[in-house]
């Protein structure tokens, strides 16, 4: 099986590097795209120096639409999804994550922060089911409608497509991982208004997708 990694990145030039570093040390990693959502640092220059698949989106269209972006571009049968300002990312947390798609057991696998820092990991306790880093078989991209307008909610929509299906997926705890907030980002009122936008792009999909409860 075909196994591409999607890293959907918007103004992550001073993490994307070390993110895309550990995936090239994963031999079972036949793609590396990127998907530039509309950037405006050097976030599309560090990747294509990385020598990676870069795709450019002119403007930012959300997480949804530049995942949708880097899928379009592979004919992978594994898709694995990653955030690009990933902090203790190893190979073996990606290995972790694409295993039980090879051994066929589940079509999803979703990472959870732990022993990384408080605050990340208690989020992703309470909430898994908006963790970025999964690994999904290609068919379920294929059989979800509209995932391109889901911005921040398209984690939400595979979590609720996926049980509403009863397809087999899988929790994987990411050991010493966590990732930096937008808060460290933004700074504290930029990175709040941020975060609610999140929050609330979630809420959207939830209602668009209410048809898989």
């Amino acid at each position: 099986m075909k196994i591409a990694t999607i890293i959907p990145a918007f103004n992550e030039e001073s993490r994307i590097g070390n993110v895309i570093n550990v995936v090239k040390q994963v031999d079972i990693i036949d793609e590396i795209i990127v998907v530039d959502d509309g950037s405006i640092d050097m976030t599309y220059k560090i990747a294509q120096d990385k020598g990676v698949q870069v795709i450019r989106l002119k403007e930012n269209k959300g997480k949804g639409a530049a995942i949708i972006a880097g899928i379009n571009h592979t004919k992978a049968d594994i898709i694995l999804l990653l955030d690009a300002d990933l902090i203790g990312l190893t190979p073996k947390h990606i290995i972790n994550l694409i295993k039980p798609l090879q051994d066929k057991k589940y079509q999803m696998s979703y990472g959870v922060f732990c022993n990384g820092r408080f605050g990340t990991d208690l989020a992703q306790k309470i909430i898994p089911c908006l963790t970025g880093q999964r690994a999904i078989k290609r068919e379920i991209f294929e059989k979800i409608p509209n995932l391109e307008l889901t911005r921040y909610g398209v984690e939400i929509a595979l979590t609720k497509y996926v049980k509403k299906n009863n397809i087999p997926s899988i929790q994987i705890l990411l050991k010493n991982m966590t990732h930096v907030t937008k808060e460290e980002k933004l700074g504290l009122i930029r990175g709040l208004s941020a975060r609610i936008k999140m929050y609330w792009e979630v809420l959207k999909a939830i209602k668009i997708f209410k048809f898989y409860d």
